[in-house]
């Protein structure tokens, strides 16, 4: 065999093989390699999206908190409205039941100062009476008796 017989053999040989590979080896490996790039690609995107969707979702936890905060002071400001307003009316309970309590105790201390007076009236009607009879040395009769009393009742 002849040197240019072997290498334009070879020349041929390595020419169906590169068309071989050309026809039936480089499309699937072709198709599998952009399946792939699409395969990352779309995993990029969704990792993407997946960090935007945890920002927002971030931020949306952040404003509701937020939200949950205020409306807890709002709680808590109604609540100690609540308590002053409790004890405002309490304060006002007392002081009526105060102001009923010493109304009614100065009405028993004017009902014992006017019985008091009473009884003083008949005491000194009774001394002066027996004043009076010892006096006139005579028993004087039980209707002028309760006369005098009751005149003398009048003028104390």
């Amino acid at each position: 065999m002849n040197i240019n017989l072997t290498l334009l053999m070879q020349a041929v040989a390595f020419g169906l093989f590169v068309w071989f590979t050309a026809k039936f080896v480089w499309p699937p490996l072709l198709r599998a390699i952009e399946r792939r790039q699409k395969e990352v690609a779309e995993g990029l995107a969704a990792a993407e999206q997946g960090r935007n969707e945890l920002a927002e979702a971030g931020r949306r936890s952040e404003a509701e908190l937020a939200d949950a905060r205020a409306k807890a002071q709002e709680i808590i400001a109604k609540a100690e409205k609540r308590a002053t307003q409790i004890i405002d009316e309490a304060r006002h309970a007392a002081r009526t039941e105060g102001d009923r309590l010493i109304a009614g105790a100065k009405a028993e201390m004017d009902q014992q100062a006017t019985n008091a007076k009473e009884q003083l009236r008949e005491q000194v009607a009774s001394l002066a009476v027996a004043g009076a009879e010892k006096i006139l040395r005579r028993e004087i009769d039980s209707k002028a008796h309760a006369d005098l009393l009751s005149q003398l009742k009048q003028e104390l």
